[in-house]
Order: structure tokens, then sequence, then C-alpha cells
């Protein structure tokens, strides 16, 4: 279908664009382009944004009116950056787009047509505090014991896996056995407390933030003329970063473009988020599914040097064929060094060379702080780097989170093992107490008082009173089916203090009550088990567990007292996911071994193709420079094991695409 001018309109008003001018040619193309079904496969760093907004203008200025393109996008920011490069390009306001988020955009959908699949016009949103309390109430009406179990997700995790089984439309179980493997045995219980929770959203006419997007598909499944009104009403739909989409929002889109006037712009490389849902197969199948789909390529790339673009796309060739769409990165730019792979000893080598090669950046070469990042898969990855940057005094924010010893999880065994070492620690106690179910801060404090008490009156060392009649009074009810097993693994803990060294001692801290505790507390259990696994690597470097301790809140007190000022120059810490959209003079990519990059599990699962995107989003994040290292040796009972191989993603690289980088050593190899 070509575009016509509709005489009967009103003239469009906006000043003339020189849309020849302002765009490369394979961006004039995709703006340009006839109506109908559009698929353009942007590149990393090809103008993505500048392409959809352009797209917009031109449409307006063929006589479109804004009232009949819907723009979807993935947050508010960047609905409101290309409207407002709209009105900078043709005057016209963004409020007369329907632009935004999909929840934003079924959010007001609903408010408006909800009533035709029976959801009152004066619903309420819950938050997602709100949600998760509500969902304990829905699951405690189907079994008051379920949250005793302290293995058992606890409302937060529990909400996190309907969620994702909702987003992607996938039975409960395979959810749970894709992603929450420590859910396996009592999956078959979550349908049930669903369908509670279901009942009680609806009694009280709340929805949650999952039901923006369920109720409005169901808006245009089950209500014809509803779906027939957005159908006509929106002659032009425009999806941007369409490769993030999940299952519904896919739907919804497919069911907005009956009309097939609709352009999805994304990179099938940069589909990274499959853990928030995402599903791959959106963008892959998007030709089948939007029949006489013409397919833009837009891989100029205004980035990065010719050499990281020629190793990106060996990146890209290496897929497995038929399973992506085919691409290749050219530069813009001229000619720079190749991007450096450099293998270290272990991760404080890898640590110590980073640092290094920064000081000579930035004093000697005149980089900017801000112009470096350190990129990781997982944040385990990234201690050493942070003691190493901490000791040098070099400022630096980590843009995906908080330091390592500052995590949560983290946080909690250190206060554990304080307790342990130090009784008379009541701060360490307050910390660890309240993890047990109902117990606050003062009941914590009944607790110690009446166990000092005990311990002093029968000449006894703290820990073993604990378990004394006198003291479990004073524990909380619902606390009391955990104490014993807490009990106990506080005295493992300091018998291993007593008999073995601090590492030995932090792993019998992580397999017991904490350990499982961790289990119910976390969705992400995994990934934070890693971490703290990676804490008994730096515990093997010391001999007595004051040293380690010490250690721990020196450091914390180098980081955490000292506040990096938001504007002032200070490198980039980040995992890749953070990192996407992103772009950075110098990447340092770290931990590219086999269990790490790839993780462990995505190898044992035999799907690495997601790691393999991970690993090009990560490269094309670079401008200038890019040096990719990994540790021969693992930190010693951390992920992957003790030898790490390089990895499978740079074996699989024709060598004269990186130069390798070799550092001397006085002690040689």
């Amino acid at each position: 279908m070509d575009f016509e001018l509709d005489s009967s309109r009103p003239a469009t008003g906006i000043p003339p664009i020189d849309f020849r001018a302002l765009l490369n040619d394979e961006q004039f193309a995709a703006v340009t382009a006839p109506a109908g079904p559009l698929l353009v496969l942007a590149g990393a760093g090809s103008g993505k944004t500048r392409t959809l907004t352009y797209r917009v203008a031109y449409l307006l200025a063929q006589g479109v009116r804004p009232g009949e393109i819907l723009l979807l996008t993935f947050t508010n920011k960047a609905a409101k950056e290309m409207l407002h490069r709209v009105q900078d390009l043709t005057g016209i306001e963004p409020q007369r787009f329907w632009g935004g988020t999909f929840h934003s955009l079924g959010h007001r959908a609903l408010r408006i047509y909800g009533e035709t699949i029976g959801l009152p016009r004066n619903f309420t949103i819950l938050d997602a505090d709100e949600s998760e309390s509500l969902l304990k109430q829905a699951v405690e009406s189907e079994d008051r014991l379920f949250f005793k179990d302290k293995t058992n997700p606890r409302p937060g995790p529990l909400f996190s896996v309907l969620s994702l089984a909702r987003n992607t439309q996938l039975p409960v179980n395979e959810t749970v056995t894709k992603n929450f493997p420590q859910y396996a045995e009592i999956s078959h219980r979550f349908p049930a407390f669903a369908a509670a929770y279901e009942k009680r959203k609806r009694t009280q006419n709340v929805v949650d933030y999952d039901d923006l997007l369920e109720l409005w598909l169901k808006l245009l499944c089950e209500a014809p003329e509803v779906a027939q009104y957005f159908a006509h009403r929106f002659r032009h739909v425009l999806v941007d970063e369409y490769q993030d989409t999940n299952t519904i929002q896919a739907q919804i889109v497919d069911r907005l473009a009956g009309h097939h006037c609709v352009m999805a712009v994304g990179d099938d490389a940069q589909c990274i988020y499959s853990w928030r849902g995402a599903n791959f197969e959106n963008i892959m199948s998007f030709p089948e599914r939007h029949e006489g789909t013409v397919i833009h390529r837009i891989e100029t790339n205004y980035r990065s040097t010719p050499e990281i673009l020629n190793f990106a796309n060996g990146v890209l060739l290496a897929q497995p064929k038929g399973r992506h769409f085919d691409k290749e990165l050219r530069a813009a730019r001229g000619h720079a060094q190749k991007p450096f792979v450099v293998q270290t000893m272990d991760d404080r080598e890898q640590a110590e060379f980073i640092l290094k090669r920064i000081r000579a950046l930035t004093e000697d070469e005149g980089v900017s702080a801000n112009e470096i990042a350190i990129l990781y898969r997982s944040h385990f990855l990234a201690l050493e780097i942070q003691l190493a940057l901490s000791r040098a005094g070099m400022p630096y924010h980590i843009t995906s989170g908080v330091k390592f010893f500052e995590r949560q999880h983290v946080r909690d065994l250190v206060a554990l093992l304080r307790f342990v070492y130090n009784p008379s620690d009541s701060q360490a106690w307050q910390r660890i107490a309240i993890l047990l179910p109902k117990i606050g801060e003062k009941g914590a404090q009944k607790i110690y008082d009446a166990a000092t008490d005990h311990a002093r009156l029968l000449s006894k060392d703290f820990l073993d009173v604990l378990p004394s009649d006198d003291v479990k009074s004073k524990v909380a009810k619902d606390a009391r089916p955990d104490w014993e097993n807490f009990c106990v693994s506080l005295t493992q803990v300091a018998e291993a203090m007593r008999s073995s060294k601090p590492d030995a001692t932090v792993e019998v801290a992580i397999d017991g009550w904490y350990g499982d505790y961790l289990k119910g507390a976390f969705a992400d259990y995994p990934e934070r088990l890693d971490e703290l696994k990676a804490l008994v690597g730096f515990a093997s470097r010391f001999e007595e567990m004051q040293d380690l301790l010490a250690q721990i809140v020196l450091l914390n007190g180098e980081t955490s007292d000292r506040q990096v000022d938001p504007d002032a120059e200070a490198i980039k810490l980040t995992t890749v996911h953070q990192a996407k959209g992103l772009e950075y003079d110098v990447v340092f990519l770290i931990g590219a071994a086999d269990g790490q990059l790839p993780t462990r599990r995505s190898i044992e699962a035999g799907d690495v193709e997601e790691e393999r995107r991970l690993f090009y989003v990560a490269v094309t994040r670079a401008k200038n420079e890019l040096y990719i290292s990994y540790p021969k040796v693992a930190s010693r009972a951390g992920p992957g094991g003790m030898l790490l191989t390089p990895s499978r993603f740079l074996q699989e690289l024709p060598t004269d695409l990186y130069e390798v980088l070799r550092i001397k050593r006085s002690f040689g190899w």
C-alpha cells in the first residue's frame, strides 16, 4: 500500500524537511518506505532512534494525523525523547500522539474500554509491594503454613515466578524448570496460588502491573468492536526495541496491526532479556506473522572503529545458520587498533592489569574516566576490580547495583560470621535474627538479652545456650520451626572457625541455615549463591577469621564513606545487561571464559545463544579501544571450577580479528 495524500485533509502545517540530506541511504530507505509491514533491523550504533524519529516526522509530512500514529516503547524516557525530537522537527506537540510504554498505553486503553471485559472504570493499580502483600494473603488462604517453610519462596520471589509465567504465557511448571529450578519440587502448588490471587484482585477491583498487558490483550481479543476501533484509528503502529517484546506484547502488536501498517525496529543480535520474558522468536517470526513484510537493514555504524566492528561481525558470523538475520556492521569511522585479548593468571592479576591500563589512559593519554567502562556477565566477577579500584583511590560508579560487600546477601552472611566470631556484636546479631519469621528488632533484642543472662548465669558460651528452653521461650512462635536449624548452623560455623581456615568456614556458613534462607528469599537465588561462593574465594587469602572480617570492614569504609559525586569523573562498572544502549571510548570486558561468559548454567543447559548475543552487545559498546580478558585460574571455590579456558565465543573467532596482549611477569608463567 503506497502513501496517498488525502486532498480532503488540511495541510500538514509542518516545515519542509530534507529527509534525503539528513539521513544516510539505509535510514532514508526505511524512513520513506511505503506503508505496510516493515521490519527494520538496526545494528548496534546505527542510528535506530534517529530512524524511528524521522519515520514519525515523515508520516506527518505525508498527511497522517498525530492521533493516527501509535508509538510503543519500553521506557517512558525513550518515548518522550523521540516525541520531543519529532516536535523539534515538525512543531507537533507530544501529547497529540498515543506514545509511551506498553504498560502505560495498556492502562490508557483499559481506563477507556475496560468495562467491555468486565473491568469497572474505577479500578486501581497495585504497586509492587501491594501486589506481593495481596499474593501473600491469597497463598495463606490456600495454605496458611506455606511461608513458614523458609525454603519455599517468599511472596516477592513467588510473584516473580508467576509474573514471568504470565508474560511468557507458559505453564508455571515449565517456567520454574527453566528459570527457577530451586522451586521445582513445589511448582505444582503454584497454579492454585495464582488462581486465588486473581480472584482476590477481581473481588477488590484492582489490577497489578502485568494485568495492564494481559487485560489489554484480552480487550483486543474478546471485544471485537474495540479491537476494530483501534485497528482503524491507528493507521501506523511503530514499535521500538522489538527484540525485547515478550509473548503478550507481540500479540498486542499483531492485533493492533491488523491493517499491516506496522514498523518494528530492533536487532535480533541484541535480544538478551529472556529472564525478563523477552521472546527471541517474536522478531525471528515477524515476517511469517505479517505477510508481505519488507526487511530494511541499517548497518552503517557511527560508534566504533572498523577493527571493533570486524570483531563484532565475527561474533555474528559464528551464530547457528538459520537462527538469526544476516547483517554486517560497516564503520563510518577511520581505522585504529584491533581489540586486545588478555589472559591473566587469576582474578587479581586481571584487576591489576586493568588498573594499570586505566591509569595510563587517564593520566597519559587524556581519556576521561567517564569514558571508560568495565563490563561483566555476573556481579561476582567484579569483586577483584572493585577492591583494586578502591585501594587505588580511583572513583568508580556501579551502574548495575551496589558494591559487592554492600549487597544484601553478602552483608547477611558477613554478619553471621561476625556474630559467631564475636557474640557480643549485637549489631551483627540484629541483622541475622530479624531474618527469622516474625522477629523484628525488639524481638531480636529480647532473645539476645535472655541468652546473655542465661549464659552468664550458667557460665556458658552464648551459642551454647541459644537452643535452651529459657531462650527459645522468647522466640516468636512463627520462628520456632526454624530456630533449631538456626542454632545448629551457628554452632557448626563456630566449630569450623576453631578447626578450619576462613574459606572453609564461609562454605559451612553458606551450606547451613543461611543457604536455606537464601533459596526462599530471592528469585535469583542461583546468581546470589554464585556471589557468596566468590566470597569463599576472597576468604582463601586469609589465614585467620579476624583478618578476613577486618579487611571487609576496612574495604567498606574505604568505599562507602567516600561518596562519588554523580557529576564527577568516574569509571563505570556495569553488567552487560545494564550497558545495553550505552557507549564508551574504552571498554574492558572481564571474565571472558567458559563458565563465566557463557555461564556454567547455560553450558549445562546446552543453550548458549543468548550468551553469545550478550558477548556481542558487550563488544559493540566500545568506540575506540576494546580489551577482553579472562583469568587462567578462577578464584578458589568460585563458580566454574579452578582452571578456566577462553570463552568459546573467543575460540570460534579468526585470530586475525584481535591481538593477544601478553602480560610480562618477573616470575614468569
